[in-house]
């Protein structure tokens, strides 16, 4: 099982990790529609999860896999393609962009200006976003924000693909094609 969720899952890290450094730099010209290009590759990565159960199913489990051992398959490389993306983050963050949360507030700030909001709900936003750029200039606390990021889209994916290739075996005498337990004594 190693080596199928480290391939699968250095694959579907390499790939949230390449569109964040390809993306960050852009971040700026396009705005909110980054979120929707992060969550986006995130699927496409995700979608690892599908084919290293699969290929555990099949070429380690001659065909057969059940829901608990797909869903481990899945939830692992999940969490490999997560720290992935963490590392890649933190390096990016400490090393390249340490002024990325204050660009970001000054963002924020500006559009909630923008928006119309009164200079107490400004002011009220800006304390609230210097406060979390505190927090998140912590390592444990920036970890934890980057990994809850891709984490619940890798366990929806985990849980979606083992449900749907959990596979009994066929040779299985207590069971017909699709799982139900055959009546003893009758045939099929």
């Amino acid at each position: 099982m190693k080596r199928t969720v480290l391939k699968y899952g250095l694959i579907a890290g390499a790939i949230m990790s390449l569109e964040m450094i390809i993306g960050l730099p852009f971040i700026e010209e396009i705005g909110s529609l980054g979120l929707i290009v992060g969550y986006a590759t995130m699927v496409v990565a995700f979608l690892m999860v599908y084919f290293g159960i699969r290929s555990y199913r099949d070429h380690v489990g001659g065909g057969a896999i059940s829901f608990g051992r797909a869903f481990s398959v899945g939830i692992l490389i999940s969490l490999i393609a997560c720290l992935c993306y963490v590392a890649t983050w933190e390096v990016i963050f400490y090393k390249f962009t340490p002024d990325f949360f204050d660009k970001y507030s000054a963002r924020v700030v500006a559009q909630t200006k923008a928006s119309g909001a009164t200079d107490a709900q400004v002011e009220a936003k800006r304390q609230e976003l210097a406060a979390q750029a505190i927090q998140y200039k912590k390592p444990l606390v920036n970890i934890a924000y980057t990994f809850i990021e891709p984490f619940p889209v890798g366990l929806v994916f985990a849980l979606v693909c083992a449900g749907i290739l959990r596979k009994r075996r066929d040779d299985d005498p207590g069971h017909a094609a699709f799982g139900t337990p055959m009546p003893s004594g009758e045939p099929m």
